[in-house]
């Protein structure tokens, strides 16, 4: 095509440039695969959301209400089984990152295009097999699948392991794809040091998935063959060690919570400079503390087992590197607070997201340094106060982030501007409900709730009803999110190609961008955070 030509007629977008159903299905353009992944994981979010609903409508009274016990069991292993491996690990960097990645980078796609296709696959397969596991008499073992329950409990467990088996493969694909993609196909003049914040996230990201996934892919695997062949690795009755398994669960997993919250903070990063107009503070440190985050978080498994009967010496090591890996994470909350300082703050959606996920995550943050410490946990452990904890960084971190970066986005992705009044309003309702929700069980689990208890004493009732009625107000906030986006589509004006005034190579294409990024290979010649607007006299 002649640059006369093309200067003629506009090039269609990449919604438009191909027509059909086989022609997404059979796709291999990064945004169309995002585009998939983002519908997939919304509806695992819906779906998983939904059972969570259940779960805290059952809890309103200390009796049973609707649900028999066996029931309650299979809702919340399926409640976190779906929500963790089909919505909160692959939700950013599947969705957003498969999108943003190389637009991010100046690149026309991610290196490897049908890896990318065949990961998204995978994850289907993953997600058919974990929801089989419904038909198969469902699944009670919470979704750790701890032995040596997990090995004589019902049938579904082996589907539902093979299910997040297979879900590891497509994120080990992914991170695969992200890690080279990054060293090999930024624009001229874009070194590691002008690269946007969320590139060091996805990158840091990609690094535990490689790395710490097929620990988990052997773990589910060791289970499966104690299962089917009963060899005894893990079954104390034939001379196995149970707390074998939790080491080697918790080895994948504790880094996988970082999967989960480090493509968020990379959102954040972008959130807070692009709306104070203000240049992040700090740059490098955040950088590197996402490096910093990845390469601890493979060392501080053990504080999920401080009442497994570990020895003294391997808990007081394991405490101490929690806090460890705190101080990364303050060096990104402390510069963010800074960035925002001094700047010209946007009243905008993603910025009002991006302060509630400063307070509900440093909570989330905060607890986790307390949880930390050996004699407290002892007394806390598998209590409400864990339960809140976890959801303060994964719901008030990772979705939270997720959905200021939908808002942030959203104008990038589908070229329409979306209400900002509801847009502000979902995220006042999301703060209340959920706070509501999850406070309230930090001080359930201090008086001694249990978690995963479906009956409780009179005395928690209270704080379960606020909780309950506080999960209903976020699910009204979630919905709004919702219907403020879809509604965007239908609607909405139609977005300029730069909405935010961001300097980042994404807002240099069209909204919504061409199927292959840009018309020329982009130029960097400074930083992605260098704003006009304000006066730099304070930056250094």
């Amino acid at each position: 095509m002649s640059d006369d030509s093309k200067k003629s007629a506009p090039e269609p977008s990449y919604l438009t440039a191909k027509r059909g159903l086989m022609s997404w299905l059979v796709t291999v353009d990064h945004k169309r695969i995002g585009l998939m992944y983002l519908g997939a994981t919304a509806f695992f979010f819906l779906v998983a959301g939904l059972l969570a609903i259940a779960l805290r409508t059952e809890l309103l009274t200390g009796e049973q209400d609707f649900m028999s016990a066996a029931t309650y069991n299979k809702v919340f292993t399926l409640h976190g089984a779906i929500m963790v491996f089909l919505f909160i690990i692959p939700s950013v960097p599947a969705a957003l990152g498969n999108f943003m990645l190389p637009l991010m980078l100046g690149a026309k796609d991610v290196a490897f295009p049908k890896l990318n296709l065949l990961s998204f696959y995978v994850y289907c397969i993953a997600a058919i097999l974990l929801v089989l596991t419904l038909v198969l008499g469902s699944l009670d073992t919470g979704w750790t699948f701890y032995t040596p329950y997990s090995k004589t409990t019902g049938a579904a467990v082996i589907m539902a392991t093979m299910g997040a088996f297979v879900a590891g493969f497509s994120s080990i694909l992914t991170g695969l794809n992200f890690v080279v993609t990054v060293h090999k196909m930024r624009a001229p003049g874009m070194t590691w040091n002008r690269m946007p914040l969320m590139i060091w996230a996805l990158y840091a990201t990609a690094l535990i998935q490689i790395m710490a996934t097929p620990v988990l892919a052997i773990t589910l695997f060791l289970l499966v063959i104690e299962r089917t062949l009963s060899i005894g690795i893990f079954d104390p009755a034939m001379g196995g060690d149970p707390v074998l398994y939790q080491h080697f669960f918790w080895f994948y997993s504790h880094p996988a919570v970082y999967i989960m919250i480090l493509p968020g903070f990379g959102i954040i990063s972008e959130l807070v400079t692009v709306h104070s107009r203000k240049h992040i503070f700090g740059y490098r440190a955040i950088a590197l503390s996402s490096v910093a985050i990845a390469v601890i978080s493979f060392i501080v498994w053990g504080h999920h087992m401080f009442v497994s009967g570990q020895s003294e010496l391997a808990g007081i090591v394991f405490s101490f590197l929690t806090f460890a890996v705190a101080v990364p994470t303050a060096i990104k909350v402390f510069s963010w607070v800074a960035t925002l300082y001094g700047g010209s703050i946007r009243s905008t959606t993603p910025m009002w997201y991006a302060i509630v996920f400063l307070w509900t995550f440093t909570v989330g943050g905060l607890t986790g340094v307390y949880l930390g410490t050996l004699s407290i946990d002892v007394h806390l452990h598998d209590t409400y106060f864990v339960v809140a904890h976890f959801h303060y960084v994964m719901v008030g971190g990772t979705v939270v982030a997720f959905l200021g970066g939908l808002f942030h986005w959203w104008p990038k992705m589908f070229g329409r501007m979306y209400n900002e009044f509801w847009g502000k309003v979902s995220s006042v309702l999301v703060f209340i409900g959920f706070n509501m929700t999850f406070l309230t069980q930090f001080f359930l689990g201090h008086q001694g709730m249990p978690r995963r208890y479906y009956a409780y004493l009179p005395e928690y009732e209270i704080m379960h009803r606020v909780s309950t009625y506080g999960s209903w107000v976020l699910a009204a906030g979630l919905f709004m999110v919702l219907f403020t986006l879809l509604a965007a589509l239908k609607k909405g004006e139609r977005a300029p190609a730069n909405p935010w005034n961001a300097v980042s190579l994404e807002w240099q294409t069209a909204s919504p961008p061409i199927e292959h990024n840009f018309h020329v290979t982009p130029r960097v010649t400074g930083s992605p955070y260098d704003f006009p607007e304000i006066d730099k006299s304070g930056h250094h």
